[in-house]
């Protein structure tokens, strides 16, 4: 799809961090993270969790490690998962350092909430020592009680107070491998928080809208949220909380990103609501497609049109189209041009297989020239000797 300027989105100028094998902010993708809720300490039921969750993409999980057996359970777990673990950490900074000891990738706290200053520098130590990096979160519903004080309520100045105030102890233990969030259930005050800290500091922004709710409704409020802030160039790594299972705030999250054109994984079907025009069944076809085609992580567009007063226009930007036609027969376009008809009977196993060939396609040309970039670099390499 061509990017035209009312598409373009210039996303704000961030130091970058690493947390495991993920890189967050500078120019790095928009990452998309969850968190487990089984019980830490039943290392089986976490590592399904996470393993679930990497199956539709996750990059980064985060687990709460509340007891001591929490943060040295993350020893088993992190050696049975892929995707990096940032440690959930509330109070206790012993729990800090066992959860780095134990492989963390990140830790999140706030480093005023830990105690003295020298327990803030045995944890800096910790992070330092093991290769952690760290996430300040500050929440709307639990903002230190001067603050709540001074301002008179939660407000985005508060917590932009808050986040800054935390983030400068880091600083002055010489430690800046952190993201920051400033999260609220109100998706107003999430946002002017948001916007306020990323005017007032570089680091990488974690977002979110916390207690988003359940599926439809958490989905909605998150989309709001979440959209306008990534639309203005704010956020580097992202989750969407539900009261659902994690791959459902991972599949939600993506949908999110790949809405604005931020990042693409898998099948972007555009299908129709349908109506009355419609020359097959639309709602039940793209429900059929969409469990069919999960699998499939090559990005690429299907459009799925019921009629021809749509359908000819959105299969021109598309890799594959479908469009409804009379008398059970229907058109299919690739690459935007028609290419051959199809039978009601065998709408879904033949889409599926365009797709499935398609994502190998791109997928072997991508290999390609990866093969003869490398190949490329190897000559360079044997010729540089010689010339020296």
């Amino acid at each position: 799809m061509t990017v035209r300027a009312y598409r373009q989105i210039l996303r704000r100028k961030s130091r970058q961090i690493r947390v495991g094998n993920v890189l967050v902010g500078g120019d790095a993708p928009i990452s998309v993270q969850t968190m487990t809720n089984t019980p830490t300490t039943d290392v089986k039921a976490t590592v399904e969790q996470i393993q679930a969750a990497e199956r539709v993409g996750v990059d980064i999980v985060r687990v709460s490690c509340p007891d001591r057996e929490s943060a040295l359970a993350l020893k088993d777990i992190v050696r049975q998962v892929k995707v990096p673990v940032v440690a959930d950490i509330h109070f206790h900074y012993k729990r800090a350092i066992e959860a780095a000891e134990s492989g963390a990738a990140c830790l999140r706290i706030n480093p005023g909430n830990i105690g003295s200053a020298e327990r803030v520098r045995e944890v800096v130590k910790a992070a330092k020592d093991h290769g952690c990096s760290m996430r300040i979160g500050v929440n709307a519903g639990s903002l230190e009680q001067d603050l709540l004080e001074k301002y008179g309520e939660p407000c985005p100045e508060a917590m932009v107070e808050s986040a800054l105030t935390h983030a400068k102890i880091l600083e002055d233990n010489d430690f800046r491998e952190f993201k920051i969030s400033v999260k609220a259930s109100d998706a107003f005050l999430a946002v002017a928080a948001y916007q306020g800290l990323a005017d007032a500091c570089d680091y990488p922004l974690h977002i979110g809208i916390t207690e988003a709710g359940g599926l439809r409704a958490g989905t909605v409020k998150s989309s709001i949220g979440l959209g306008m802030l990534l639309w203005s160039g704010i956020g580097d790594t992202l989750r969407v909380s539900l009261s659902a299972d994690p791959a459902e705030e991972v599949l939600v999250g993506y949908d999110i990103l790949k809405s604005l054109g931020l990042r693409r994984r898998g099948v972007t079907v555009i299908s129709c609501p349908s109506c009355a025009r419609q020359n097959f069944n639309v709602i039940k076809t793209v429900e059929l497609l969409e469990q069919k085609l999960s699998h499939i992580t090559t990005p690429l567009t299907l459009s799925v049109i019921g009629c021809v007063v749509n359908g000819p226009g959105e299969a021109r930007e598309t890799d594959i189209g479908l469009t409804g036609g009379g008398n059970n027969t229907h058109q299919v376009y690739l690459s935007g041009v028609t290419d051959h008809r199809l039978k009601d009977q065998d709408i879904v196993q033949h889409l599926v297989g365009l797709v499935e060939k398609k994502a190998a396609e791109i997928e072997a040309a991508k290999a390609a020239a990866e093969a003869a970039a490398e190949s490329a670099r190897e000559s360079e390499r044997d010729v540089a000797p010689a010339a020296e």
